[in-house]
C-alpha cells in the first residue's frame, strides 16, 4: 500500500535524523490543495533533534525523493508538516481496480476469522414502532453491512422485548378494559394494545394498586399460568406481524430473533455462576452485585418478590451466546445512549465472571428522537408511528418519480438519520426527515443515476472495462475522493460509525456533478475512454457505499 511506502520512508528518514524507533502517522489534509497525504512528524520531534519544523521536513522530503516512490508525484513542506501528492497513474489503477472489484471494492480481510454478533432493532412486543425505533434498526443494519465488507463473520440479532412487567400491565389492561375478539377483528391490532397499555398508566396515576396487580400477574406469567401465557402469546404473533412488514419495507433481516422467554429458562444457571463467584448480595429482600470501589451503582438481578429484570435475562443471553458461537465473540449493543451506564454495569460484571476480555462487549448508543414538545412516550400516547412516517416519505418522493417512490422516499428517511453522529439526539420534523434536497439520500441516488445514463449512452465496446491510459490534464477532485473509500469504510467499522460512509458520500456526489457540469465526458475524443471509466468507478463506488447504508441506487430517477 502507498500510505505503508510513505510512512515507511519517513520512518526512516527520522531515523537517519537521530531519532530512534520513529513514530509516524498520517492524514488526509482537510483542503486537497495541501495533498493527498499529511504528517506532522517535523513538528512532533523538532525539540528533540533541536531544528525548526520547516527544516526538517524539507530534510525528510530530500531522502523521499531519493528513494523514489513510484505513486508519489512530489511532496511538499509547508508550516512543519510534509504533505504529499500522489501521482496521476496511481489514480488510473485505482479506477481500475474500482472497475474490476465491482460490487466488492472496499471489501477487507481485517476481520478475518472473528465472529460479531451485532444486536440491533430489539423493539417490545405489543408497541407498534415508533419513528423512535428507526434508529437502531438502520444504525444496526449499517454497522452490520460494514463489519462484514471488513470480513467479520456477522450474526445479525434482534433480541425482541417479549419479557418483563409490561406484559404484566398489559395483561391487566386487557383483561379490565379489553376485548380479545374486538382486538384480533382490528386492522392494526397492536396500536389497540398500546391503546390500552397508556389507559393503565393513566389509570394508574391515581390508583396505584394497578401497579402491584400488573406485577402479580408477570409473576404468574413467569411460572406459567395458562391464561397469562395464552394472552400473552397473542401479543408476541400480532406484533411479530407488524414487525416483519416493517422490516421488508426498510429491507432490513436478522439471521436470530430471539425474543427475552427464549433465555427464561437460562437464567437459573447465570444466577447459579453469580452465587458460586460469591456476586450476589442482598439488600432489603433484593439481590444485587455490588461493583469494586463502588465504582459503579450496584445492579438488581432478582427482585424482593423473586421476579428478574433485564439484567438477568441479558445476562443469560450473553452466557448463551458465548457459548453458541465460542471464545473471542465480539458482541455489539445498539441501543439508546440512556442505558450507557446500564451497559458499562453489565460488561463490568461479564469481565468479573470471566466471560469476556475488555473490548469483546460495544454499547453503540444513539441520541433520542424528540418531537418539538420534547421526548416522545408511549405510555403517554405523544408517539410518532413509524408506518406513517414510511408512507408519507414515499408519498413525497412521488413528486421526483412514482416508479422509484417506495426505494427513494425510505431512503431519504435513512440518509437523514445515518449522515449523523449516532449519539447525537434529533429533533422529529417532517420537512427535515423527508427532505428531498441538498445532503439528503435522493441527492446521491441522483447522482448515481445521472453517471448511469451517461453510461447507457456509451458504445458497448467502452463499457467492457477493458485496460485504459489516463490523459493529460491535472488530477480531478473525483479522483482524489474514490480511492479513499476502502479507508472510509475501515473507519467506520473500527468506530463503528456509518456516518463517516454517510458524509464521504456527500462529499464524492458533490466532486462527481462539479465535474459532470464542467466536462464533457462522451465524444471528448482521446479522454472519452479515461472519462468514461471515472463515471462508472464513481457510480460503483456511490452504489457501494449506498448499499452499506442500506439504501437502494436506481438507475433510474
Amino acid at each position: 500500500m502507498v500510505t505503508e511506502s510513505i510512512k515507511q520512508a519517513v520512518a526512516e528518514a527520522l531515523t537517519k535524523l537521530g531519532i530512534k524507533n520513529p513514530d509516524v502517522s498520517l492524514e488526509h489534509p482537510e483542503e486537497l490543495s495541501h495533498g493527498d497525504y499529511s504528517t506532522n512528524v517535523a513538528l512532533r520531534y523538532a525539540k528533540e533533534l533541536k531544528k525548526s519544523p520547516q527544516t526538517i521536513a524539507e530534510d525528510i522530503i530530500r531522502y523521499i525523493v531519493l528513494q523514489k516512490i513510484p505513486a508519489l508525484a512530489r511532496a511538499e513542506a509547508a508550516a512543519g508538516f510534509v504533505n504529499f501528492f500522489l501521482a496521476g497513474e496511481f489514480f488510473a489503477e485505482r479506477i481500475q481496480e474500482i472497475l474490476e472489484k465491482k460490487d466488492g471494492f472496499g471489501k477487507q480481510d481485517v476481520g478475518k476469522g472473528r465472529k460479531v454478533v451485532v444486536e440491533f432493532s430489539s423493539p417490545n412486543i405489543a408497541k407498534p414502532f415508533t419513528i423512535g425505533h428507526l434508529r437502531s434498526t438502520i444504525i444496526g443494519d449499517a454497522v452490520a453491512k460494514t463489519l462484514s465488507f471488513l470480513g467479520y463473520s456477522v450474526i445479525r440479532d434482534n433480541h425482541l422485548g417479549d419479557w418483563g412487567t409490561q406484559f404484566g400491565k398489559m395483561i391487566v389492561a386487557i383483561k379490565k378494559w379489553g376485548d380479545i375478539q374486538k382486538i384480533a377483528e382490528n386492522a392494526a391490532p397492536v396500536r389497540a394494545l398500546v391503546d390500552l397499555y397508556v389507559c393503565f398508566h393513566a389509570e394508574a396515576k391515581t390508583n396505584i394498586a394497578l401497579e402491584d396487580e400488573a406485577r402479580e400477574w408477570f409473576v404468574k406469567l413467569e411460572k406459567g399460568d395458562e391464561e397469562a401465557r395464552g394472552l400473552w402469546k397473542q401479543c408476541v404473533a400480532w406484533s411479530m406481524k407488524e414487525f416483519e412488514s416493517l422490516y421488508k419495507r426498510l429491507g432490513v433481516s436478522f439471521d436470530t430473533m430471539h425474543g427475552e422467554s427464549f433465555f427464561e429458562d437460562k437464567m437459573r444457571a447465570v444466577v447459579e455462576d453469580l452465587e458460586r463467584k460469591n456476586l450476589l448480595k442482598e439488600s432489603e429482600g433484593a439481590r444485587l452485585v455490588f461493583f469494586p470501589s463502588d465504582s459503579l451503582p450496584p445492579l438488581m438481578i432478582i427482585k424482593k418478590d423473586g421476579g428478574t429484570l433485564y439484567a438477568t435475562r441479558d445476562l443469560a443471553t450473553d452466557a448463551w451466546r458465548k457459548r453458541e458461537y465460542g471464545d473471542g465473540v465480539i458482541i455489539v449493543n445498539e441501543t439508546g445512549g440512556e442505558q450507557s451506564l446500564y451497559f458499562k454495569q453489565v460488561f463490568m460484571l461479564e469481565e468479573m465472571l470471566g466471560w469476556f476480555a475488555r473490548g469483546e462487549r460495544v454499547h453503540i448508543g444513539h441520541g433520542l428522537t424528540r418531537g418539538k414538545e420534547g421526548k416522545m412516550s408511549t405510555r403517554e400516547g405523544n408517539t410518532i408511528w413509524l408506518e406513517d412516517v414510511l408512507d408519507e416519505a414515499v408519498k413525497r418522493a412521488e413528486a421526483i418519480n412514482k416508479e422509484t417512490a417506495e426505494i427513494v422516499g425510505i431512503g431519504a428517511l435513512k440518509f437523514n438519520d445515518l449522515k449523523r453522529e449516532a449519539k447525537q439526539d434529533t429533533i422529529f420534523d417532517w420537512n427535515d426527515v423527508l427532505n428531498m434536497k441538498g445532503d439528503s439520500g435522493p441527492y446521491l441516488q441522483y447522482s448515481y443515476a445521472r453517471a448511469m445514463s451517461v453510461i447507457r449512452k456509451s458504445p458497448p465496446q467502452l463499457r467492457r472495462g477493458a485496460e485504459f491510459a489516463r490523459r493529460g490534464g491535472g488530477v480531478t477532485t473525483l479522483e482524489r475522493l474514490l480511492y479513499r473509500f476502502p479507508e472510509v469504510v475501515l473507519r467506520a467499522g473500527k468506530d463503528y460509525a456509518p456516518h463517516f460512509i454517510a458524509t464521504y458520500l456527500i462529499e464524492l456526489a458533490g466532486a462527481f456533478n462539479n465535474w459532470y457540469a464542467k466536462e464533457r465526458i462522451l465524444n471528448a475524443g482521446e479522454e472519452t475512454e479515461y472519462r468514461l471509466a471515472l463515471t462508472a468507478a464513481f457510480a460503483q463506488v456511490m452504489k457501494n457505499g449506498l448499499w452499506l447504508l442500506g439504501i437502494a441506487a436506481p438507475e433510474k430517477m
